[in-house]
């Protein structure tokens, strides 16, 4: 089955209006737990003994995607920013919840199967944890999510764990994302995979992109 998946997602991606995307995010709506409040349920970290080379620096002026945030790319990721063409037919892969795909980053350059993808939420006074809450309740095959308060360097952040599951998985899978607040609304980051392995094999870039995400 992985090697189908495998296959199956180029051909997604090649029917897409999203110049090149595709999504997977994930949500247990209403039965999310707070990281803080139950130990078992915490985000992981990545183990602080993995290095990660840096890459380019992600959402300034003349970079792939600008955004309201920047922060580092590990090396080979290639962004690309994305346009998501309001009432397509596929327009419903660059929206999750009440957030918009802008920005899509591919491990595959560096060997994993997965993306980070950067999303802006609505509402400049909308909080992170609000904007993950949003953001995992768009997706119906989520479960388990559990959320924490955090941080991307100095900047205050939320951060949600959960559980995918789905007809085309031979079991379900690990998914994540952080939010922050800006002044121009929410940016969800948001890692998926091909599945669990991937993920954690993807768990640096994750952090990295955490660690030294800063405004503007």
């Amino acid at each position: 089955m992985r090697g189908a998946i495998r296959t199956l997602i180029p051909a997604v991606l090649a029917t897409a209006v999203l110049a090149g995307c595709s999504s997977s995010a994930g949500t247990d709506s209403g039965t999310g737990t707070d990281a803080g409040k139950n130990g078992d349920t915490a985000p992981a970290r990545a183990a602080e003994s993995t290095a990660v080379q840096k890459g380019a620096s992600l959402g300034g002026a003349g970079s792939a995607c600008e955004l309201p945030v920047t922060f580092d790319l590990a090396a080979d990721w290639k962004p690309e920013a994305v346009t998501v063409e309001p009432g397509s037919d596929v327009a419903a892969l660059g929206e999750q919840g009440s957030a918009t795909m802008v920005c899509e980053i591919d491990a595959k350059p560096a060997g994993n199967i997965g993306y980070l993808r950067v999303w802006m939420g609505e509402g400049a006074s909308t909080t992170a944890r609000a904007a993950l809450e949003d953001f995992v309740a768009g997706d119906p095959n989520a479960s388990k999510a559990a959320y924490e308060e955090t941080g991307t360097g100095p900047v205050p952040a939320a951060e949600v764990v959960y559980t995918v599951s789905g007809a085309l998985l031979d079991e379900p899978k690990t998914e994540r994302a952080f939010a922050v607040a800006t002044p121009k609304g929410p940016v969800v980051v948001h890692l998926g995979g091909l599945d669990s392995q991937e993920h954690e094999e993807m768990l640096p870039a994750y952090e990295l992109a955490r660690k030294t995400l800063k405004l503007g």
